[in-house]
Protein backbone atom coordinates (compact mmCIF):
# COMPACT_ATOMS: atom_id res chain seq x y z
CA UNK A 1 0.00 0.00 0.00
CA UNK A 2 1.06 3.09 -1.03
CA UNK A 3 1.86 5.77 1.53
CA UNK A 4 -0.37 8.25 0.04
CA UNK A 5 -3.41 5.17 0.95
CA UNK A 6 -1.75 4.44 4.44
CA UNK A 7 -2.46 8.10 5.56
CA UNK A 8 -6.06 8.39 3.92
CA UNK A 9 -7.04 5.39 5.97
CA UNK A 10 -5.35 6.63 9.04
CA UNK A 11 -6.80 10.14 8.45
CA UNK A 12 -10.49 8.72 8.07
CA UNK A 13 -10.15 7.38 11.57
CA UNK A 14 -9.94 11.16 12.81
CA UNK A 15 -12.29 13.02 9.89
CA UNK A 16 -14.08 14.34 12.15
CA UNK A 17 -11.93 16.62 13.66
CA UNK A 18 -11.79 18.51 9.97
CA UNK A 19 -13.75 21.31 9.06
CA UNK A 20 -13.63 23.12 5.34
CA UNK A 21 -11.43 26.11 5.41
CA UNK A 22 -13.53 27.42 2.67
CA UNK A 23 -17.25 27.16 3.83
CA UNK A 24 -16.88 25.90 7.52
CA UNK A 25 -18.82 22.29 6.71
CA UNK A 26 -17.78 19.42 7.77
CA UNK A 27 -15.24 16.92 5.46
CA UNK A 28 -14.53 13.32 4.98
CA UNK A 29 -12.09 11.16 3.45
CA UNK A 30 -13.19 9.91 -0.34
CA UNK A 31 -11.56 7.32 -2.31
CA UNK A 32 -8.24 7.01 0.10
CA UNK A 33 -7.24 10.41 -1.79
CA UNK A 34 -9.06 13.71 -0.80
CA UNK A 35 -10.68 15.00 1.87
CA UNK A 36 -13.57 16.72 0.59
CA UNK A 37 -16.51 18.72 2.77
CA UNK A 38 -20.57 18.47 1.95
CA UNK A 39 -19.95 21.51 -0.34
CA UNK A 40 -17.61 19.42 -2.53
CA UNK A 41 -14.76 21.67 -1.95
CA UNK A 42 -11.76 19.32 -2.32
CA UNK A 43 -8.15 19.08 -0.56
CA UNK A 44 -5.79 15.83 -1.80
CA UNK A 45 -4.02 13.95 -0.14
CA UNK A 46 -0.09 14.35 -1.53
CA UNK A 47 2.10 11.32 -2.51
CA UNK A 48 4.23 12.04 0.55
CA UNK A 49 0.65 11.88 3.00
CA UNK A 50 0.41 14.92 4.47
CA UNK A 51 -2.56 17.43 2.73
CA UNK A 52 -2.46 21.31 1.95
CA UNK A 53 -5.37 23.36 3.56
CA UNK A 54 -4.13 26.64 2.08
CA UNK A 55 -6.59 28.71 0.09
CA UNK A 56 -4.40 30.96 -1.29
CA UNK A 57 -0.82 30.87 -2.31
CA UNK A 58 1.44 31.76 0.35
CA UNK A 59 5.17 32.69 0.66
CA UNK A 60 6.84 31.32 3.54
CA UNK A 61 10.46 32.41 4.72
CA UNK A 62 11.26 28.92 6.27
CA UNK A 63 12.79 26.56 3.87
CA UNK A 64 14.26 23.00 3.41
CA UNK A 65 17.83 24.25 4.92
CA UNK A 66 16.27 25.19 8.03
CA UNK A 67 14.22 22.28 8.62
CA UNK A 68 16.47 19.82 7.72
CA UNK A 69 18.82 21.68 10.85
CA UNK A 70 15.53 21.62 13.01
CA UNK A 71 15.25 17.89 12.86
CA UNK A 72 19.13 17.74 13.57
CA UNK A 73 18.75 19.81 16.67
CA UNK A 74 16.02 18.13 18.04
CA UNK A 75 17.00 14.62 17.22
CA UNK A 76 19.81 15.36 19.25
CA UNK A 77 17.97 15.77 22.42
CA UNK A 78 18.96 19.20 23.26
CA UNK A 79 14.99 19.33 24.09
CA UNK A 80 14.86 16.13 25.44
CA UNK A 81 14.30 17.77 28.99
CA UNK A 82 11.14 19.72 27.27
CA UNK A 83 9.85 16.68 25.84
CA UNK A 84 9.92 15.38 28.66
CA UNK A 85 8.19 17.95 30.58
CA UNK A 86 5.43 18.45 27.71
CA UNK A 87 4.56 14.69 27.90
CA UNK A 88 4.07 14.66 31.74
CA UNK A 89 1.61 17.64 31.49
CA UNK A 90 -0.65 15.53 29.32
CA UNK A 91 -0.29 12.22 30.49
CA UNK A 92 -3.29 12.23 32.52
CA UNK A 93 -5.48 12.94 29.52
CA UNK A 94 -7.27 9.52 27.93
CA UNK A 95 -6.09 9.07 24.37
CA UNK A 96 -5.74 12.95 23.87
CA UNK A 97 -5.73 14.91 20.21
CA UNK A 98 -3.17 16.87 20.05
CA UNK A 99 -2.57 19.48 17.90
CA UNK A 100 1.19 21.64 17.31
CA UNK A 101 0.66 24.87 16.13
CA UNK A 102 3.47 26.16 13.90
CA UNK A 103 4.99 22.64 14.33
CA UNK A 104 7.66 22.38 11.71
CA UNK A 105 8.92 19.33 10.37
CA UNK A 106 7.34 17.61 13.28
CA UNK A 107 10.14 16.97 15.63
CA UNK A 108 9.06 18.39 18.55
CA UNK A 109 5.56 16.34 18.25
CA UNK A 110 7.02 13.31 17.42
CA UNK A 111 9.29 13.03 20.46
CA UNK A 112 6.35 14.59 22.57
CA UNK A 113 4.23 11.45 21.65
CA UNK A 114 7.08 8.86 20.73
CA UNK A 115 5.84 6.75 23.85
CA UNK A 116 2.05 7.30 23.58
CA UNK A 117 -0.29 4.50 23.03
CA UNK A 118 -3.56 5.93 22.37
CA UNK A 119 -2.63 10.10 21.87
CA UNK A 120 -3.57 11.35 18.15
CA UNK A 121 -0.86 13.82 16.68
CA UNK A 122 -1.63 16.69 14.41
CA UNK A 123 0.59 19.20 13.00
CA UNK A 124 0.00 22.23 11.22
CA UNK A 125 2.18 24.57 9.80
CA UNK A 126 1.61 27.65 6.97
CA UNK A 127 5.28 26.42 5.18
CA UNK A 128 5.22 23.76 2.97
CA UNK A 129 8.88 22.11 3.33
CA UNK A 130 8.20 21.90 6.69
CA UNK A 131 5.20 19.35 6.39
CA UNK A 132 6.77 17.93 3.98
CA UNK A 133 9.58 17.05 6.17
CA UNK A 134 7.59 16.47 8.57
CA UNK A 135 5.05 13.24 6.31
CA UNK A 136 8.32 11.86 5.22
CA UNK A 137 9.87 10.96 8.61
CA UNK A 138 6.81 10.57 10.83
CA UNK A 139 3.93 7.94 9.99
CA UNK A 140 0.65 7.54 11.87
CA UNK A 141 0.67 11.29 12.95
CA UNK A 142 -1.76 14.01 10.61
CA UNK A 143 0.53 16.41 9.07
CA UNK A 144 -1.30 19.59 7.39
CA UNK A 145 -0.19 22.75 5.38
CA UNK A 146 -2.61 25.40 6.61
CA UNK A 147 -3.13 29.21 8.38
CA UNK A 148 -4.13 29.25 11.65
CA UNK A 149 -5.63 32.22 10.83
CA UNK A 150 -8.81 29.80 8.75
CA UNK A 151 -7.53 26.57 9.91
CA UNK A 152 -9.17 23.52 8.56
CA UNK A 153 -10.60 22.06 12.31
CA UNK A 154 -13.78 21.65 13.96
CA UNK A 155 -14.40 23.48 17.01
CA UNK A 156 -13.35 21.61 20.38
CA UNK A 157 -12.28 19.13 18.50
CA UNK A 158 -8.50 19.21 20.45
CA UNK A 159 -7.47 17.83 23.77
CA UNK A 160 -4.52 19.96 24.21
CA UNK A 161 -3.13 22.70 21.82
CA UNK A 162 0.83 23.00 21.86
CA UNK A 163 2.45 26.20 20.86
CA UNK A 164 6.41 26.01 20.65
CA UNK A 165 8.80 28.87 20.41
CA UNK A 166 5.81 29.91 17.63
CA UNK A 167 3.70 32.72 17.05
CA UNK A 168 -0.22 32.31 18.89
CA UNK A 169 -3.56 32.91 17.65
CA UNK A 170 -5.21 32.75 20.71
CA UNK A 171 -8.84 33.55 18.90
CA UNK A 172 -8.23 30.20 17.31
CA UNK A 173 -6.83 28.06 20.61
CA UNK A 174 -9.79 28.94 22.02
CA UNK A 175 -11.62 27.74 19.19
CA UNK A 176 -9.91 24.26 18.73
CA UNK A 177 -9.61 23.55 22.25
CA UNK A 178 -12.50 21.51 24.30
CA UNK A 179 -13.81 22.82 27.65
CA UNK A 180 -11.71 21.14 29.82
CA UNK A 181 -8.72 21.69 27.00
CA UNK A 182 -4.60 22.60 27.92
CA UNK A 183 -2.86 25.47 26.06
CA UNK A 184 0.70 24.69 26.43
CA UNK A 185 2.76 27.47 25.05
CA UNK A 186 6.47 27.11 25.38
CA UNK A 187 8.64 30.73 25.45
CA UNK A 188 11.67 31.68 25.52
CA UNK A 189 13.53 33.14 28.28
CA UNK A 190 16.57 35.75 28.55
CA UNK A 191 19.03 32.92 28.69
CA UNK A 192 17.36 31.32 25.35
CA UNK A 193 20.63 30.61 23.39
CA UNK A 194 22.23 32.94 25.26
CA UNK A 195 25.44 32.25 23.60
CA UNK A 196 24.26 33.14 20.05
CA UNK A 197 22.51 35.85 21.23
CA UNK A 198 25.22 37.49 22.92
CA UNK A 199 26.96 37.26 19.14
CA UNK A 200 24.79 39.55 17.60
CA UNK A 201 22.79 41.57 20.17
CA UNK A 202 23.52 43.76 22.88
CA UNK A 203 20.12 44.37 24.29
CA UNK A 204 18.75 41.35 26.41
CA UNK A 205 16.00 39.66 25.92
CA UNK A 206 12.84 39.49 28.06
CA UNK A 207 9.50 37.71 27.63
CA UNK A 208 7.00 39.70 29.74
CA UNK A 209 4.38 41.08 27.39
CA UNK A 210 4.09 37.14 25.79
CA UNK A 211 3.54 35.96 29.23
CA UNK A 212 1.04 38.74 30.18
CA UNK A 213 -0.59 38.34 26.67
CA UNK A 214 -1.38 34.57 27.45
CA UNK A 215 -2.72 35.69 30.46
CA UNK A 216 -4.89 38.14 28.58
CA UNK A 217 -6.41 35.30 26.53
CA UNK A 218 -6.50 32.41 28.73
CA UNK A 219 -6.26 31.25 32.35
CA UNK A 220 -2.86 30.80 33.70
CA UNK A 221 -3.23 27.48 35.19
CA UNK A 222 0.41 26.54 35.51
CA UNK A 223 4.13 27.90 35.33
CA UNK A 224 7.00 25.80 34.39
CA UNK A 225 10.73 26.76 34.33
CA UNK A 226 13.49 24.74 32.16
CA UNK A 227 16.84 25.96 32.23
CA UNK A 228 19.95 23.95 31.54
CA UNK A 229 23.45 23.87 29.53
CA UNK A 230 24.00 21.52 27.04
CA UNK A 231 27.63 20.65 25.86
CA UNK A 232 27.47 20.94 22.32
CA UNK A 233 29.07 18.49 19.69
CA UNK A 234 30.87 20.47 16.79
CA UNK A 235 29.02 19.17 14.18
CA UNK A 236 25.57 20.74 15.74
CA UNK A 237 27.40 24.24 15.71
CA UNK A 238 26.26 25.14 12.18
CA UNK A 239 22.42 23.40 12.59
CA UNK A 240 21.87 25.25 15.55
CA UNK A 241 23.04 29.04 13.61
CA UNK A 242 21.03 27.70 10.17
CA UNK A 243 18.00 27.00 12.67
CA UNK A 244 17.54 30.00 14.94
CA UNK A 245 15.82 33.05 14.00
CA UNK A 246 18.62 34.96 16.13
CA UNK A 247 20.89 34.75 13.09
CA UNK A 248 18.94 35.65 10.02
CA UNK A 249 19.81 38.48 8.06
CA UNK A 250 23.28 38.34 9.58
CA UNK A 251 25.84 39.07 6.94
CA UNK A 252 28.50 36.90 9.29
CA UNK A 253 26.09 34.08 10.63
CA UNK A 254 28.19 31.89 8.76
CA UNK A 255 31.69 32.83 10.20
CA UNK A 256 33.53 30.49 12.14
CA UNK A 257 32.02 29.86 15.41
CA UNK A 258 32.89 27.64 18.73
CA UNK A 259 30.75 27.20 21.06
CA UNK A 260 31.51 24.34 23.46
CA UNK A 261 27.61 24.55 25.26
CA UNK A 262 24.39 26.06 24.71
CA UNK A 263 22.20 27.80 27.38
CA UNK A 264 18.60 26.41 26.86
CA UNK A 265 15.97 28.68 28.95
CA UNK A 266 12.22 28.38 28.19
CA UNK A 267 9.09 29.26 30.39
CA UNK A 268 6.31 26.53 29.87
CA UNK A 269 2.84 28.31 30.60
CA UNK A 270 -0.23 25.84 30.70
CA UNK A 271 -3.80 27.53 30.79
CA UNK A 272 -7.31 26.81 30.05
CA UNK A 273 -9.62 29.01 28.26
Amino acid sequence: MKKKEKSALYIQRFESIFQCPVCASAMKIVERKSVVCDQSHTFDIAKQGYVNFLTRPVRSEYGKELFEARKTIIDSGLYKPLHSKIRAIIGEVQAPKILDTGCGEGSHLAHILEEAIDAVGVGIDIAKEGILSAAKYYDEMIWCVGDLANSPFGAESFDAVLNILSPANYSEFNRLLRSDGLLIKVVPKSGYLKEIRNLYYKETYSNEQTVERFKENFQLLETFELSYKVPLNEVLVQPLLRMTPLTWNKSDADKEVHLPEISIDLEILVGRK
